[in-house]
C-alpha cells in the first residue's frame, strides 16, 4: 500500500426530508447569501427547489436562484454564474441536482473568488487558490460529485468541445443533503446510467498496479456487488426506498475516494469516454458502458489475475486455476451482460457514435503528446485500438 493523505470534510445529511434542514445547515456555517444552482424543471415540479428555498428563508438566509444547467455541463453558463454571483455578492453556493449541476456549482464557487479564466484550472494551466464553498442537495445518484474532489466541464474552443476535469481540494463540498425519496421519479435509463457511472468510478480504482491493497480491494468489491445486486431491484421497484437509499450511498462511496486511498488509480476510460460525450452529447454512464469493457479487453493481458479476481469476487465466476485468462474473459462478458440487462448500450452504434470519428476523438484526447492511464499507459495507437473495439463489438 502506498503512503496517502485522506481528508474529506463533507458532512452528509442522509434520509427522508433532510432537504428541509438546508437553512439551518447553511446558517451554522455563518453564511448569509446563497446562490442556488439547478438544472431543468424537475426539481421545480417536484417541489424540491421550493422546499430548499423555504428552508433558507426560514433560517434568515438570503438567496438568489439560477437554473439552466444541462448534462455535460458547459463553460458558458459557469461564466454567467460567476458574474451573477459576484454582482449579487453571494458568500456560498448550493447545488440542487445531480453531477452536472454540482460540477457547475463547483466551478462557479472557485471562479467567483479566483481571478482570470476559471477554465484555465480545467486545462491544467494553473491551480485554484480558494473557493467560495458549496453545499449539495443531491437528486441523481451517479456521479458521486457530492463527495468528491473532482469536477468536469466542457468548453467549445475553435469549433471543438473540450471536456476537461479538475481535481482539487477546493471542489470538495462542505455538505451534502441526500434524500433517496427524490430519486423515485428518475427514469429507468437515467437510473441505469447512474449505476454504470458508479461502477466505473470504483473500477478506475480497482484495476491498479499497487500490490497488497486487500482492504481497498474488498471495499471496491463490496460496493460493486451491492450495485449489481440492487440496481435490478430499483428498476423493478422504482418506489422502493431502501433500494434507492443503498444505491444513493453507493454512488457517494464510489467516488469520495474511500475505495481509492493507498493505491495507484487509472482513469484512462473516463478520458476515453469524455470524448464521446463531448462530441455526441450522450449520457456519461452510457458512454462508459461502451468504453469500459473495451478497455478491459485491451488491457487484460497486463494482469489477468486482477481481472480474474474481479470476475470471481464481483460476479461469482468459478476460478480456472489452469487458465486464469478464461476467468478474466468471463468476467468481462459478465460485465457486458449486466450492462445489457439494465438497458445500457454495447457499442458505438447503440449511442450514435461513428468509427470514422475516432481520429477526432484522438485529437481531442491529446494522446499525440502524452499517454493516459496508469494500469497500462496508453499511447495514441492504444487508444485508437480501444475505440475500435468499442465501435465494432457485436454482443
Amino acid at each position: 500500500m502506498e503512503n496517502f493523505e485522506f481528508h474529506r470534510p463533507t458532512a452528509y445529511y442522509f434520509g427522508a426530508g433532510r432537504e428541509n434542514e438546508a437553512g439551518n445547515i447553511v446558517r451554522a456555517l455563518n453564511k448569509h447569501k446563497v446562490l442556488i444552482v439547478f438544472g431543468g424543471s424537475s426539481c421545480v415540479k417536484s417541489g424540491l427547489l421550493s422546499r430548499v428555498q423555504q428552508s433558507l428563508a426560514s433560517a434568515g438566509i438570503a438567496y438568489v436562484t439560477k437554473g439552466g444547467v444541462v448534462p455535460n455541463p458547459r463553460a458558458d453558463l459557469v461564466y454567467e454564474l460567476i458574474d451573477y454571483g459576484r454582482r449579487e455578492q453571494v458568500d456560498f453556493v448550493v447545488a440542487v441536482g445531480g453531477g452536472s449541476v454540482i460540477d457547475t456549482a463547483k466551478a462557479t464557487a472557485i471562479g467567483i473568488v479566483n481571478d482570470g479564466d476559471f477554465f484555465d484550472f480545467f486545462l491544467k494551466k494553473r491551480q485554484p487558490q480558494d473557493t467560495l464553498g458549496l453545499g449539495v442537495v443531491l437528486t441523481i445518484p451517479a456521479a458521486g460529485s457530492e463527495g468528491s474532489s473532482s469536477a468536469v466541464i466542457q468548453k467549445e474552443i475553435d469549433g471543438h468541445f473540450y471536456k476537461c476535469g479538475l481535481s482539487s481540494c477546493f471542489n470538495v463540498p462542505t455538505f451534502a443533503i441526500m434524500n433517496p425519496e427524490v430519486t423515485k421519479t428518475l427514469p429507468p435509463y437515467q437510473t441505469a446510467c447512474g449505476a454504470v457511472d458508479m461502477m466505473a468510478h470504483v473500477m478506475e480504482r480497482y484495476f491498479t498496479n499497487t500490490p497488497d491493497v486487500s482492504i481497498t480491494d474488498r471495499l471496491c468489491e463490496a460496493v460493486l456487488c451491492s450495485i449489481v445486486e440492487t440496481v435490478p431491484r430499483v428498476l423493478r421497484e422504482p418506489d422502493n426506498y431502501e433500494a434507492r437509499a443503498n444505491i444513493m450511498w453507493a454512488g457517494t462511496l464510489a467516488h469520495n475516494d474511500t475505495c481509492g486511498v493507498g493505491r495507484e488509480q487509472d482513469w484512462a476510460t473516463h478520458a476515453l469516454e469524455h470524448q464521446l460525450s463531448a462530441i455526441y452529447d450522450i449520457a456519461h454512464g452510457a458512454g462508459l458502458a461502451v468504453m469500459f469493457p473495451a478497455w478491459m479487453e485491451y488491457t487484460m493481458a497486463h494482469n489477468p489475475m486482477r481481472f480474474a479476481q474481479f470476475a470471481t469476487r464481483v460476479f461469482g465466476i468459478s476460478m480456472d486455476f489452469e487458465e486464469p485468462k478464461r476467468t478474466a474473459k468471463a468476467g468481462i462478458i459478465a460485465l457486458r451482460n449486466f450492462f445489457k440487462s439494465i438497458g445500457m448500450p454495447q457499442n458505438f452504434a447503440d449511442i450514435g457514435a461513428r468509427e470514422e470519428d475516432i481520429p477526432q476523438m484522438l485529437k481531442l484526447l491529446g494522446v499525440d503528446q502524452h499517454t493516459i492511464g496508469h494500469f497500462v499507459p496508453l499511447n495514441r495507437d492504444d487508444c485508437e485500438a480501444i475505440y475500435k473495439i468499442a465501435a465494432r463489438y457485436q454482443g
